[in-house]
């Protein structure tokens, strides 16, 4: 039996690295991370700088709509703004600022250390940053000039013979194929990463819209896909899918275009309604009243208001039956809509809260959504669907509930988040005079075109004239327009500005519900040093009632001992 000794003999240090890696330049990290919070972070950078970009485009078609008979700008560069400026505010503002926020936020809220598939989403978001960059690298020579959807046969070459539908098809395929990377990549994230008690019903309201918008998009982004490969096939092949000449069907593309549409629709009001949901709850201390509810209606607006995408085809030669039934499904989205709308100011209506920029750009946002949301009720009849579509007063309501879930949502859910992304506070004072020009300028923008429209006057019609009736309407619209501009960038500056001039943040300054607040601000690559068990909705508000037990309990026992 061989012998071993009483004490370990001297050793050497072993050199395992010759040294801590140096820091690679800020854009090599950029590009090459895998980190869930940085690839968020340039989805939400993207979809503000974008916000800028389109809120100037919508000036400037507003300026040439300001006074009858304009010739500020000729037909051929409206269109091209118009068109640009819808594509730009559904393809690279409204999806990537609400999955850039899913993608940052819903890992820190189930406790995951990071995404199950980061080189995917890495993969996403660059393809997503490529097709923007195509979109606007187009304006020098052929940009998009046949609307937000180029309807066959007008996107045929016969009708568009340059470059510019070409670019519409490869712009929106590249960023739709990139989203849709980053949603299944947070798709599996949800499913598999959650921490230890997360269960869902457990799950935060962001994290069951995570799982709602994924598996949404997941669906319906390879229809757009596989519609904008027929259309491209189409345009350069001679595929005959969309050519009636040829056996192929121009109302195919509506169905497969409004079914995506209508979908990215749905997908913000979920998102943002659940954001809002999650700052209500925080600042007024107390839980959602009827939270299944909630839950539940978030999932019904999901499936519901997708099979409600005939309501755009009011006017489209179809069978009526199909008309109808889009009618009957947009007319049920009142229940699941009014349920959340309901329970949120039921919520604050019987709470005490201290308005902060967060919740105040919260009920912002419930108010225009909430005007919009009404008067789509309205028009999703198909009497008055056949009489309002394409007027600027459908125009009115569907920019009514956007601006409300995607720019005030957007702007409630970046200030809510905003100490925790950047590890700074954000400046109340100029958040607040921001939102007052932001709100007035949406509601003096967006009113006057009710009656716009009511008259007739139709969207993309690139001037007017003077005996229409509609001038002083147009007038005041384009007024709005440059409050709205106004706000907006007094909006984004305090972003940047409040980053470099505000004291840092601690890790939970709003004294949140779920798990993102146990990180720090910002975050680390690994986003927690400890993962707790998750024992009920509100973990956060647990883990501070444990620590403030801990304490109470260590004073009694140092009181009760005896003096020396």
């Amino acid at each position: 039996m061989s012998s071993y000794p009483t004490t370990m003999p001297p050793t050497r240090p072993e050199v395992s690295s010759p040294g801590p890696r140096s820091r690679s330049a800020r854009w090599i990290e950029l590009s090459t991370s895998g980190d869930h919070k940085i690839i968020g972070m340039l989805l939400i950078s993207a979809a503000f700088g974008s916000i800028f970009l389109a809120a100037l485009e919508l000036l400037l078609t507003r300026a040439q709509l300001a006074v009858p008979d304009n010739v500020f700008l000729n037909a051929v560069t409206f269109d091209r703004l118009l068109s640009v400026y819808g594509t730009t505010s559904i393809f690279l503002i409204a999806l990537p600022l609400i999955l850039g926020l899913l993608y940052y936020v819903v890992p820190l809220q189930i406790g995951a250390r990071g995404t199950a598939l980061p080189r995917l989403g890495q993969i996403g978001v660059w393809l997503f940053i490529l097709g923007g960059l195509l979109l606007y690298g187009s304006f020098p020579l052929s940009p998009p000039e046949a609307g937000i959807n180029p309807l066959p046969p007008f996107s045929e070459l016969a009708f568009t013979p340059n470059n510019g539908v070409d670019v519409w098809i490869g712009a929106t395929g590249m960023v739709t194929l990139g989203l849709l990377l980053v949603a299944i990549d947070l798709l599996t994230t949800v499913h598999n990463l959650r921490a230890p008690g997360m269960s869902w019903r457990r799950a935060p309201y962001f994290t069951w819209a995570a799982g709602i918008i994924s598996w949404l998009f997941v669906v319906v982004a390879p229809i757009l896909l596989a519609a904008i490969t027929m259309l491209m096939l189409d345009r350069r092949y001679g595929g005959g899918f969309f050519e009636g000449s040829e056996g192929g069907s121009p109302i195919l593309w509506q169905h497969f275009s409004y079914i995506f549409f209508t979908a990215v629709y749905m997908i913000v009001a979920v998102g943002f309604l659940a954001a809002i949901a999650e700052i209500v709850q925080t600042f007024t201390g107390r839980e959602i009243q009827g939270r299944k509810a909630v839950v539940g209606s978030l999932v019904a607006i999901a499936v519901i208001g997708t099979l409600a995408w005939t309501q755009n085809l009011v006017t489209a030669p179809i069978p009526s039956g199909w008309k109808y039934y889009g009618m009957i499904m947009s007319i049920a989205l009142i229940v699941p809509f009014g349920l959340i709308f309901y329970n949120l100011i039921s919520t604050v209506s019987a709470s005490d809260f201290h308005m902060r920029a967060p919740l105040r750009f919260a009920l912002g946002a419930l108010s225009l959504a909430s005007i919009g949301l009404a008067v789509e009720v309205v028009h999703s009849t198909v009497a008055v669907g056949t009489q309002l579509s394409q007027t600027y007063d459908a125009w009115a309501a569907t920019h009514f509930a956007l601006l409300g879930f995607v720019l005030f949502g957007g702007f409630a859910a970046v200030s809510y988040w905003y100490p925790k992304i950047t590890g700074t506070e954000l400046n109340e004072d100029r958040a607040r005079i921001s939102f007052q020009v932001m709100f007035l300028g949406a509601v003096v923008a967006l009113l006057p075109l009710f009656a716009a429209g009511v008259e007739g006057q139709v969207t993309d019609a690139y001037r007017f004239s003077g005996d229409q009736g509609v001038s002083t309407w147009n007038l005041i619209a384009s007024i709005g327009t440059l409050i709205l501009f106004l706000g907006v960038v007094l909006a984004v500056g305090n972003l940047i500005k409040s980053r470099e001039e505000e004291p840092a943040a601690t890790p939970d300054p709003w004294r949140g519900d779920s798990l993102e607040w146990l990180a720090l601000s910002p975050p680390p690559a690994h986003n927690f040093d400890v993962l707790p068990d998750v024992r009920s909705s509100r973990p956060m508000r647990d883990i501070r009632e444990a620590v403030t037990r801990r304490d109470s309990e260590a004073t009694a026992a140092s009181e009760s001992q005896p003096v020396a």
